[in-house]
């Protein structure tokens, strides 16, 4: 039989108690046949097995024969050891055993009349998050805050700025895996961390947590949402706060004031960078041109759960105002240039007017670069500031300039412009320009001298003499004129809150009504002079582009004529009011309305050319240039002596073109009268809608309307495309 086939597993059990169990004994009984075999044995060529020496009886009644000896007698009971028996002496040991040593007797313990224990106050926040608020960011993410005492500070701040910078809100649902959300998890967890410590939170905690099925749900949902709790923990405070040398400035106090960290603060990080803003504008709004300010060290105490900050000042002396200078004196005289500066010789040093000086410097047109520097000429002594010279440095720029325009209207026609202009042809400042007008129904040739910062700071002064020839729907007019004005007025780096001008014309002109099949009207010629004056109040955000604010102005021209050897005098008056308001980002709601009047003299005494006119793309849109008002006889129009006009807009921001590109759906009305008062006895409605398309100079405009009451003749639709806002 096959050895493998005989193998036989006999029950073994534990030793227990009482002594070795069935096993146990079984096993003892194996091991004394083992021992008790002939030593022979070992030398015989085949050494017997563990079956061979276990006989057929032991498996049949493995617990009989386990009690048995090795030769069939029954084991002897176990002896029962004396625990009074002398213990034999170890091999090896030949220390003595300490036999008669007597130990004294332990005394009992006093008792105590009452046990006393002390309270242990646990620190840390108190912390519930089974109570915990939840803030869902998106679908993939939620904040949770379980922390109870002490509260939050800045949480609502902490929630947009990390919404703002999460790497989870800007994935897109479309990307969405495990993989890739637990990798934006473990940024956004970093993120969350670095944030903590932004607002003073040092010891905080942030625990993470992944998962797709809420309690209760049965199946997991198909998005998985990424949680973090929040644990702030105590929020640090600001502990010595040390300026360095600010004490030393005359100006020590307001300074630092200025500074609004003080011991005790909660401790921002940020905020250190927002105060040494502050006092870096302090120091260089009242006097300190050369003050200095290094980076600043914050050295947190854990153990005091403070924040010891370190910003070394040093303010190196008061100063105010001396000499402008210039590099090039030919150029720009260092005369001229301290007439442009906003500032005297001994005024306090203002780093904003020094600013303000170059700005002003680079609106001339005349420098490619521009480099002011403070310069010292009298230190501070006993007291009393030291004195700065402003050195300017100046690059000249390229004076001659060649420009042009080209613009279209439905009811205008064309119009082409052209320019070539010397900006420094009388210097300082003096500008010569030739200009040009080519269009279906205005041509004109002209030259302009003009004078930037004559006289004073952004005060021009502008002589102009042109000659034209207009052919319109209203009238037919040659022209020649000489108009000379002074004026302060916005450009486009200064918008100005107050503009005005105030100038005088001559003017010679012969005018007649537009012909009309085969019947062409004579000429008239008219003499007028006049003394126009304009003002405006500007309190808007943009030149080009108001979102926001008010636009009020008003233009009074006294003027006399001569017609037919018929003197007249009269006042030519106007006012023009616009508002803006923003109703959300990128919806910008914007309306005008104007009223003119002409007072003093009939109509027929007034040139057609100063009368009052509507229509077109900056009037009433869906109308023709000027062909709104009273008509002839023979149905052109002839103009009136008063006009009013009503326009309102909705300027909406799309998403084409990353926002570039606007609709804005308007609506205008507007009437003419021959009576010095409008008497609406006819109103024209247009209505249409426009595209903007924003550029770094300002809109283009095209507008599209439609008039909703025309005439005979109207055209059913005009069309505008022009630079700006059409108000």
């Amino acid at each position: 039989m096959d050895d493998r086939r005989r193998m036989r597993f006999l029950p073994l059990t534990t030793w227990s108690a009482n002594g070795p169990s069935v096993g146990g004994r079984l096993l003892a009984a194996v091991c004394a046949m083992a021992l008790a075999a002939p030593l022979a044995a070992q030398d015989q060529d085949v050494p017997p097995t563990l079956e061979e020496l276990i006989p057929d009886s032991a498996v049949e009644k493995p617990e009989a024969w386990a009690d048995r000896g090795a030769e069939g007698e029954d084991l002897p009971d176990e002896a029962v050891v004396d625990p009074d028996t002398p213990m034999a002496d170890p091999p090896g040991l030949d220390l003595a055993w300490p036999e008669d040593i007597e130990l004294p007797p332990l005394d009992d313990p006093e008792e105590t009349e009452e046990v006393e224990f002390a309270d242990l106050e646990i620190a840390g926040p108190q912390v519930a998050f089974t109570d915990a608020e939840v803030v869902e960011i998106s679908e993939d993410l939620v904040l949770g805050f379980p922390q109870r005492e002490p509260p939050f500070g800045g949480q609502i701040d902490f929630i947009d700025r990390f919404e703002a910078l999460s790497t989870i809100e800007e994935l897109d649902s479309d990307e969405e895996n495990i993989a890739l959300l637990s990798a934006r998890a473990r940024e956004d967890e970093e993120l969350l961390e670095n944030l903590l410590r932004v607002y003073g939170y040092y010891d905080g905690r942030i625990i993470r947590s992944i998962g797709s099925r809420a309690a209760g749900e049965e199946q997991a949902s198909e998005r998985p949402i990424v949680r973090f709790d929040i644990i702030p923990g105590e929020r640090y405070r600001f502990g010595a706060v040390d300026l360095g040398a600010l004490s030393t400035a005359p100006d020590a106090a307001e300074l630092r004031a200025a500074f609004e960290i003080q011991s005790g603060d909660f401790l921002q990080s940020d905020k250190i960078i927002e105060e040494q803003l502050d006092l870096d504008i302090a120091l260089g709004e009242t006097g300190y041109p050369f003050a200095e300010i290094d980076a600043p060290e914050l050295l947190i105490d854990h153990a005091r759960e403070e924040g010891d900050l370190t910003l070394p000042v040093r303010p190196n002396g008061k100063y105010v105002f001396g000499d402008v200078v210039s590099s090039d004196p030919d150029f720009l005289s260092s005369r001229h240039l301290d007439t442009i500066a906003r500032f005297e010789p001994g005024d306090v040093y203002q780093r904003s007017l020094e600013l303000d000086l170059r700005r002003a410097v680079t609106a001339t047109g005349l420098v490619s670069s521009v480099a002011i520097t403070p310069r010292e000429v009298t230190p501070p002594s006993g007291g009393q500031p030291g004195v700065v010279d402003i050195d300017v440095a100046l690059e000249q720029a390229e004076l001659r300039t060649i420009a042009g325009a080209i613009g279209y209207g439905s009811e205008e026609g064309f119009r082409i412009q052209a320019s070539w202009e010397h900006r420094n042809f009388f210097p300082p400042e003096g500008m010569l320009r030739v200009r040009g007008i080519a269009g279906t129904q205005e041509q004109l040739a002209g030259i302009t001298v003009r004078k930037n910062n004559f006289g004073g700071r952004d005060r021009i002064l502008n002589i102009d003499a042109y000659a034209s020839t207009i052919d319109s729907p209203a009238f037919e007019a040659r022209t020649a004129a000489l108009v000379a004005t002074y004026e302060r007025i916005s450009t486009l780096l200064f918008q100005k809150p107050l503009s005005w001008s105030i100038g005088g014309e001559l003017v010679a002109t012969q005018e007649r009504p537009p012909a009309t099949g085969d019947v062409v009207q004579p000429r008239e010629t008219y003499f007028i002079a006049a003394v126009p004056a304009y003002a405006q109040i500007d309190t808007t955000d943009d030149l080009l582009d108001p979102s926001e604010g008010f636009r009020l102005s008003g233009r009074l021209s006294p003027e006399v004529s001569r017609n037919r050897g018929v003197q007249s005098f009269y006042l030519r008056g106007r006012a023009d009011a616009s508002y803006y308001q923003e109703l959300r980002e990128g919806f910008v709601i914007a309306g005008r309305g104007a009223y003119g009047s002409i007072v003093g003299t009939d109509l027929q005494n007034i040139a057609p050319s100063r009368r009052y006119y509507a229509g077109g793309g900056g009037s009433v849109r869906g109308y023709g240039f000027r062909e709104i008002g009273p008509r002839d006889e023979l149905g052109e129009p002839s103009g009136g002596r008063s006009v009013v006009e009503l326009g309102l807009e909705a300027r909406i921001r799309t998403g084409f073109m990353d926002g570039a590109v606007a609709v804005v759906p308007f609506i205008d009305a507007g009437s003419v009268s021959t009576s010095t008062v409008p008497d609406f006895s006819e109103i024209k409605i247009g209505a249409g809608i426009g595209v903007r398309y924003y550029t770094g100079f300002g809109p283009i405009r095209v507008d599209v309307g439609v008039p909703l009451n025309p005439e005979e003749g109207d055209a059913p639709v005009a069309l505008y495309v022009s630079l700006g806002q059409a108000f």
